[in-house]
């Protein structure tokens, strides 16, 4: 699997807002896109999932089933937590697997998020970071080879954060790969850095 983007411009209410990005990356490779607000790097994210059409150059996915959808081969972890006040922990989790069509173990997952004890609590009980938490087990219970993870540490405590850390690394370790945009340093071993500035005309990978 790999992941290009070649001079790729996005244009968001007649303003373009992304011009000239590329990068590539492949099995077990992460790249990290920093920039400040309004830089784009959410948008970015958007057009590599296919949620925002790209204005110029292009977004592809080499060496993948050639006839599966490319959202199926991709999570997009965004600042929404997408936590049902009215569900269980569970059922919540149950319900994003279920849309995500994948075949994960629920409680493994949850217990790998910490949230094992929780899991017949209502979501509407659930801290900020116990709901980022249930976030990422999305990313456990329907397994997919591409993370797309928009400021993955928001909400975390220390013991969050390194539970990401200890994710994202077993999800490289696998042959998965990342692109993740943050404000904050992330303990991604050997990423590649992205820097996006607001109304950029080019931003190329270090």
């Amino acid at each position: 699997m790999r992941l290009v983007a070649e001079r790729l411009g996005v244009d968001r209410g007649g303003r373009m807002v992304l011009r000239g990005v590329s990068f590539s990356v492949t099995a077990g490779e992460a790249l990290i896109v920093l920039g400040p607000n309004g830089a784009g790097k959410s948008t970015l994210l958007r057009a590599l999932a296919g949620l925002v059409a790209a204005a110029e150059g292009r977004v592809e996915f080499e060496n993948g089933d050639p006839d599966a959808p490319r959202e199926d081969a991709l999570h997009l972890l965004g600042h929404q937590d997408g936590v049902k006040a009215g569900l269980s922990v569970r059922r919540n989790l149950a319900a994003a697997r279920d849309i995500l069509g994948g075949e994960g173990d629920l409680d493994a997952a949850l217990g790998r998020v910490g949230l094992g004890h929780a899991a017949e609590l209502p979501g509407s009980v659930l801290s900020a970071g116990q709901r980022r938490r249930l976030a990422l087990a999305r990313l456990l219970a329907a397994p997919r080879p591409v993370w797309l993870l928009d400021e993955p540490t928001a909400a975390l405590d220390v013991a969050g954060q390194d539970l990401l850390g200890e994710l994202m690394s077993e999800h490289r370790a696998r042959g998965g790969l990342i692109v993740a945009a943050t404000h904050l340093e992330l303990k991604l071993e050997d990423a590649r850095r992205l820097e996006l500035q607001p109304l950029t005309m080019e931003a190329e990978e270090d």
